[in-house]
């Protein structure tokens, strides 16, 4: 059996699955965001091992002993500060957290780092975030031993390793993203040196071994191997098999990524299109990241005392874009912006603009935002030749009858179950115990296609046009 811990924003999922890849066991734990100030996002990593602790206990009831490997997937760029005695220094900076914007525009200004990391250096991006830490609060940043990305803080308590994997390491702004290597010139450029970084293995590769009073506590075999994993996107990548080029998904999770394997390294820093190291070597992606997809959907329905299922359950077949319009950056942006000062904004209502009129403006708002993605990764040369569709917005046909529309790309619907990163992190340990590869990360079942509705596609790009429009327009008004 092989365990695949997925540490999200919201949660942490751990998934127990066999060696035929059939899921066996699940369990979660909450977890809470703290906002102490604007644009600021943190988490305790405490947090993450009492998470961790309860959802391992959950599947212990299931029976450990024939467990042989653990994967981590993780959420991204966060800032884990860690004194010589791995003590946490502050609260983890997390990914959607805009506080080192200054920081991360002075660092992108060097060349040095779109040259070596194939990336614009994002507010959200590890590197800005501890040029930050340098200036604002000195007293932590002298104290740095190590800076270790959220899952790999777990990888510390599963094992005492300080390791992280290639995919989760490309989004720090310090990974020479071509050779798949820190870049000790990058860490010198923001204060910092190879021996506060952790070592780095690919995605399916043995990082380290389970600790014997974790074995014993959860009653797992000794020996248990602990494989590199993978950042969120890339391990919700194998566990839905797109691992080749021309294999894309779309998620609408908390944030929206329209995600596309490719075979060779292709970066375009330009477009706003995060170019990564994939969790599988020899491979790397490409992502299309917009900050707020099911989060937009979600502060909507909260915003009219409703829940999400409610609104997109009640719409019936897709209909073409209305006056209304919804720009869905309520916490900046990245692609194709990369700007994390503008804000949301709803513009074009009317006395005729109702919840459910409001509601299919969400949806639009945010698949014209997927679209621009779309159209950034094409920019460099990427092609979608499948797209399959994951995360709880995927739930809504509706939703994904309006991006397969936007984009003019059926969209694969996977049968019910968990193929995201919790799955992904399970293959990965089974890849790491066994010596597998990516033949093993194969396609799940697909329920049903959503074919886009080519009746609607002028008006899909009539409506994303005015889209694009309101964004010039808004820009700096916000």
């Amino acid at each position: 059996m092989y365990i695949g811990l997925d540490l999200g924003t919201s949660g942490l999922k751990g998934l127990l699955i066999d060696d035929a890849q059939r899921v066996l066991a699940e369990a979660s734990a909450p977890l809470s965001v703290s906002r102490p100030a604007e644009g600021w996002s943190e988490q305790s990593p405490a947090s993450w091992i009492g998470a961790a602790e309860s959802v391992l206990g959950a599947l212990s009831a299931h029976g450990l002993r024939a467990v042989r490997g653990i994967g981590l997937s993780g959420q991204m760029h966060g800032a884990t500060l860690l004194s010589a005695s791995d003590d946490v220094l502050r609260p983890c900076i997390l990914w959607n957290d805009t506080r080192a914007h200054a920081e991360a525009a002075e660092l992108d200004a060097d060349p040095r780092f779109r040259a070596i990391t194939g990336n614009i250096v994002f507010p959200g991006f590890t590197a800005p975030k501890l040029v930050w830490v340098a200036r604002h609060e000195p007293e932590v940043f002298a104290r740095v031993a190590k800076v270790l990305l959220p899952k790999d803080y777990l990888r510390l308590w599963l094992t005492g390793e300080h390791v992280a994997d290639m995919s989760d390491a490309a989004g720090t702004s310090w990974l020479d993203c071509a050779g798949r290597d820190w870049s000790d010139t990058l860490l010198a450029a923001t204060g910092l040196n190879r021996a506060q970084m952790p070592r780095l293995v690919e995605g399916s590769a043995v990082s380290a071994a389970l600790r014997p009073e974790l074995a014993m506590r959860f009653g797992l075999p000794a020996g248990v191997v602990v494989a590199g994993g993978g950042g969120d996107n890339a391990a919700s990548a194998v566990g839905v098999g797109v691992v080749r080029a021309g294999q894309a998904f779309v998620s609408l999770g908390t944030s929206g990524v329209l995600f596309a394997a490719n075979d060779s390294y292709q970066p375009d820093p330009a477009t706003a299109v995060h170019t990564f190291c994939h969790a599988l070597p020899g491979k790397w992606h490409q992502m299309g990241v917009i900050l707020a997809a099911a989060d937009a959907l979600n502060w909507f329905a909260a915003f009219v005392g409703s829940d999400a299922a409610q609104l997109t359950g009640a719409l019936g077949p897709l209909r073409a874009p209305g006056k209304a319009r919804f720009l869905p950056y309520l916490g900046g942006e990245r692609t194709p912006l990369n700007d994390a000062a503008i804000r949301g904004a709803f513009i074009g209502l009317e006395h005729a603009t109702n919840r459910e009129a409001a509601t299919r403006a969400v949806l639009e708002g945010v698949s014209f935002a997927l679209r621009d993605c779309r159209d950034a990764l094409a920019a460099t040369g990427t092609r979608i030749e499948s797209l399959l569709a994951v995360g709880g917005g995927a739930r809504s046909d509706y939703w994904l009858a309006a991006i397969a529309t936007a984009l003019g790309t059926p969209v694969s619907v996977p049968v019910a179950g968990d193929f995201g990163g919790a799955f992904g992190a399970a293959r990965l340990a089974l890849m790491a115990a066994t010596g597998a590869g990516a033949e093993i990360a194969t396609c799940p079942p697909i329920s049903h296609v959503i074919e886009p509705v080519f009746a609607l596609a002028q008006a899909f790009d009539e409506g994303h046009a005015r889209f694009r429009a309101a964004q010039a327009a808004i820009k700096g008004l916000t």
